[in-house]
């Protein structure tokens, strides 16, 4: 965009990244709010809600001049409802102009200045910062692209906020969509309009096509247990025959399976993906498994003239039902970009970290470690038993300490209440951390501690914990 001259009060596009432009007014800034070093930039209203940003001048066009342009290329729900707030805004601005010309009442009360509000993308509440009198476009993910966010609440005043500000700017040299639409904070993304597959309904596949059928994409869904699919077809997806099927009808198939054998035999076997690819089709391959079986398959794919990306996600099965999960793709990097809102519907954030098996590495990395931390948690809480500690005050000083998280007081506290209801199996756990061990060695990299933690999960498989949750893992320390 254009470098445009503009002063406090104009009406403006703002631009950041490949997101659509926004409406907005130029606008002061808080006095002990400072520029960004080395940019040229206006502090720029957005229509609609009461957020405000940063925005660089090349990336700000005159609202008037280019009104008609930006609304041919944007025609989502929410961007319409801030162009509305836009035309109120100058309706108003009229009145007050023939008013103070003698043609209407001048003797109105002046509305109180509003404060500066900064909507979060972890607030609970966001419906307490919405201005009453304009319509909401906190839930539009091209707008999420404008917001102020961290991880504090917003201030009740205007003192704090230049310290907690995180100014948000275009990083072209950027290998990560950040904050990318979550559909438990923010509800509503513009889907694609292409046909998207999807292959297996598991603990994390279901909440995927969940979210992607709720952010209204057209999926066709495919099983192997074909009633899995009943409910889904309930919802409004469509249903595939075989995987074969979905991949030559869809333009975009994604799988999530349980291993590297399951993800082959859906591609290789009868009736796979490999029989439905054709030219341009996309493949999105989302299971766990090793760079191997992802360089394989990228392979196979391509050769038919498909496009391959591999896409494994960081989470659970909580987090698959929040929209909440972290997506890890390599490969290629146009389908990366045609997933978009896909991906915003199933996570809060996506990577691109390259040439496809760099996810699988990382995500076995992720694994490795988390699996080699909650065998280390159950030691801890059974140690403790043994030494005549209470389990329950371990956990209270453990989470009030650095290592406190979400993840070690859901853990402890279903190991203390004996519930161990899958939230991430603990065979699936187990298989990453063997596949992690193997990546070591062909690295030639010691893995030692996760060696040890595999010993452990190997036992509570024995113990029969496979098809429970990685909590389970506590059991092999009792036995």
């Amino acid at each position: 965009m254009a470098t445009v001259h503009l002063r406090i009060g104009d009406l403006v596009w703002g631009k950041l990244g490949r997101y659509p432009p926004w409406p907005g007014k130029v606008v002061s800034p808080p006095k002990d709010l400072k520029k960004p070093r080395g940019k040229k930039c206006h502090f720029v209203k957005f229509f609609g809600t009461e957020d405000h940003a940063w925005i660089k001048v090349e990336q700000l066009k005159p609202y008037h001049a280019h009104k008609e342009d930006m609304i041919k290329i944007n025609k989502g729900k929410r961007f319409q409802q801030a162009v509305d707030a836009v035309e109120d805004f100058l309706k108003k601005a009229k009145g007050k102009e023939q008013n103070s010309d003698g043609k209407g009442d001048s003797k109105g009360k002046k509305s109180p200045n509003k404060p500066l509000k900064i909507l979060e993308e972890d607030d609970e509440d966001l419906s307490a910062l919405k201005d009453p009198s304009e319509k909401s476009v906190k839930d539009d993910p091209h707008f999420h692209h404008f917001l102020l966010s961290q991880s504090e609440k917003p201030a009740s005043s205007m003192e704090p906020i230049s310290k907690r500000l995180k100014i948000i700017e275009e990083d072209s040299g950027s290998t990560s969509i950040q904050a990318a639409d979550s559909t438990a904070i923010n509800g509503s993304i513009t889907p694609t309009d292409k046909r998207i597959g999807f292959l297996g309904l598991g603990l994390m596949g279901s909440g995927i096509v969940s979210n992607l059928l709720k952010m209204g994409h057209v999926v066709t869904v495919w099983n192997r247990t074909a009633e899995k699919c009943d409910l889904f077809v309930q919802e409004g997806a469509r249903l595939g025959r075989t995987p074969a099927e979905v991949a030559s009808t869809c333009d975009i198939t994604f799988s999530c399976v349980s291993d590297p054998k399951a993800a082959r035999d859906l591609v290789l076997g009868a009736s796979g993906v490999l029989q439905g690819i054709r030219p341009g089709k996309c493949y999105v391959e989302m299971s766990t498994v090793d760079p191997e079986t992802i360089t394989e398959l990228s392979k196979v794919i391509t050769s038919r003239g498909g496009r391959f990306l591999e896409a494994p996600v960081a989470g659970s099965q909580q987090l698959s039902n929040d929209g909440m999960l972290v997506i890890l793709a390599a490969g290629d990097r146009t389908v990366y970009e045609d997933c978009s809102s896909c991906f915003q519907a199933m996570g809060k954030t996506s990577f691109f970290l390259g040439e496809a098996g760099n996810a699988a590495r990382m995500m076995l990395i992720l694994n490795m470690v988390q699996g080699s931390f909650m065998a280390t948690i159950a030691e801890g809480l059974t140690l403790a038993q043994a030494t005549g500690q209470s389990q329950q005050t371990f956990l209270d000083i453990l989470c009030q300490g650095q290592m406190a998280s979400t993840f070690v007081d859901q853990k402890c506290q279903n190991i203390l209440q004996g519930n161990f209801k899958p939230d991430y199996y603990l065979k699936h756990i187990q298989k990453d951390l063997r596949l992690a061990i193997s990546m070591g060695d062909m690295a030639n990299h010691p893995t030692p501690m996760a060696a040890a933690a595999n010993e452990v999960y190997k036992r509570a498989k024995a113990l029969d914990q496979s098809d429970n949750d990685i909590s389970a893992v506590y059991r092999a320390y009792i036995h």
